[in-house]
């Protein structure tokens, strides 16, 4: 297989009801928020700079309505494996309710019960990295914090663990790429 050098850029979704109150939102699948449609708008002038050869989307409706409003459903493709992180037993609560029984939980050291653990949701996205470099052109993701940050984490060879540094806001969007014959991140979490 080739490697492609162009660019990936990851656009994560706007904001919900639960990203707002900091839940952990996973395979809840909840629109946006009237803002969240505003911010995910907003992204549209920033994404034609592009010229995407394929726009690979979540199949969770937020990230759906994200690729839309951004002006990337043209040739848009659900990408299971770029769905949020499963987080199982603590879907819809807040870091602080689960160290509140769980002192010094951390989702990328621990995982999470009846969900994924960190190795799982690397498999998921190296699967995803192996499409984009197959790719002939540039290629946009759009999907969810942690499983964007995770992603580029391993676009660089790291540790996936390494997302855990790499914070996302809502309807931010990033640049992969590559110096050389080197992956890297050329920009990170811009609005």
């Amino acid at each position: 297989m080739t490697t492609s050098f162009h660019r990936c850029v990851l656009v994560r979704h706007g904001e919900t009801e639960w990203s707002l109150d900091g839940r952990h939102t996973g395979r809840t699948d909840l629109p946006l928020l009237p803002e969240g449609e505003a911010q995910a708008r907003a992204l549209h002038p920033r994404m034609t700079d592009f010229a995407f050869s394929a726009v690979l989307v979540s199949p969770l409706l937020r990230a759906r309505e994200t690729a839309v409003l951004a002006g990337l459903d043209r040739d848009m493709v659900i990408e299971p494996d770029l769905a949020e992180w499963d987080y199982g037993a603590y879907e819809g609560i807040t870091t602080a309710q689960i160290r509140s029984t769980r002192p010094g939980w951390e989702l990328f050291d621990d995982g999470v019960p009846d969900g994924e653990s960190v190795h799982d949701v690397a498999a998921r996205v190296d699967r995803v990295i192996a499409r984009i470099r197959s790719v002939d052109g540039d290629v946009a993701c759009v999907a969810h914090s942690h499983v964007l940050r995770v992603l580029a984490a391993r676009w660089i060879g790291l540790d996936p663990a390494v997302g855990r540094s790499l914070v996302l806001d809502p309807a931010a969007f990033c640049e992969l790429g590559w110096d050389r014959e080197h992956p890297v991140v050329h920009s990170w979490n811009r609005h």
